[in-house]
């Protein structure tokens, strides 16, 4: 990914100062998932959920959802003010948006505090607006949710891990947890990005991490 020092994108931009973007989605066609076969923007069946999150860098953070069992995985831009961004756009920090992974999964089979640990343990969630070399306000932290029990849980965790962390000597979680309605859309990303990993073996993924477990809702820190 690219790296940037300029301090003006961890500033998030304003509406009034984004890029007017444009009408037409920057991957009209998507092609199906070339790790599970599936539809990009598959939408929820019976005892379906998407849920949102972004931890940096979409490349990496997209590759352990479809490790973990997810149904289906895009990455995209989300949480920002421009319409249908490019990659290029988002990486100027102008558009507001932050490089986010769709996660079409089953609750059943992969609980969202399943999840939802390994989002926090794969990236630095202290880490206001920058993960390790990557700065700008395209690798915040967030999670934006679909459901009530989604948020929930995200909050619940977030209190339990602060624990955790504080003990450790970390700072103060900064993800966001936002309904998508609130959120705005998620567009997606170019078919370049989507499943990089997989097209590009041994391709970069960030690795800032607080090296902290994460503890599951009632059940203590995931066995190791």
């Amino acid at each position: 990914m690219f790296v940037w020092d300029d301090a003006k994108k961890t500033k998030m931009v304003s509406v009034e100062d984004s890029l007017p973007g444009r009408d037409t989605p920057v991957l009209p066609d998507p092609k199906p998932h070339t790790v599970l076969g599936t539809d990009l923007l598959a939408e929820p069946g019976e005892g379906q959920e998407i849920i949102y999150l972004a931890s940096g860098c979409f490349w990496g953070a997209e590759k352990l959802a479809w490790e973990l069992g997810a149904d289906s995985t895009a990455v995209g831009y989300m949480g920002g003010f421009t319409p249908n961004p490019t990659y290029e756009e988002v990486c100027t920090g102008l558009t507001g948006h932050a490089e986010t992974v769709r996660v079409l999964y089953t609750p059943e089979k992969l609980p969202t505090a399943k999840l939802l640990q390994a989002f926090f343990e794969s990236h630095d969630p202290t880490s206001l607006n920058k993960q390790g070399g990557d700065i700008g306000t395209q690798y915040r932290s967030a999670i934006f949710t679909t459901t009530q029990e989604q948020e929930d849980t995200a909050h619940q965790m977030i209190r339990a891990y602060q624990d955790k962390l504080t003990q450790a000597g970390h700072g103060q979680i900064v993800t966001e947890v936002t309904s998508v309605l609130k959120s705005g859309p998620f567009f997606l990303a170019e078919d370049e990005h989507q499943q990089y990993l997989q097209k590009n073996p041994g391709g970069y993924q960030c690795h800032a991490r607080t090296g902290i477990a994460c503890p599951l809702p009632s059940s203590g820190p995931l066995a190791e």
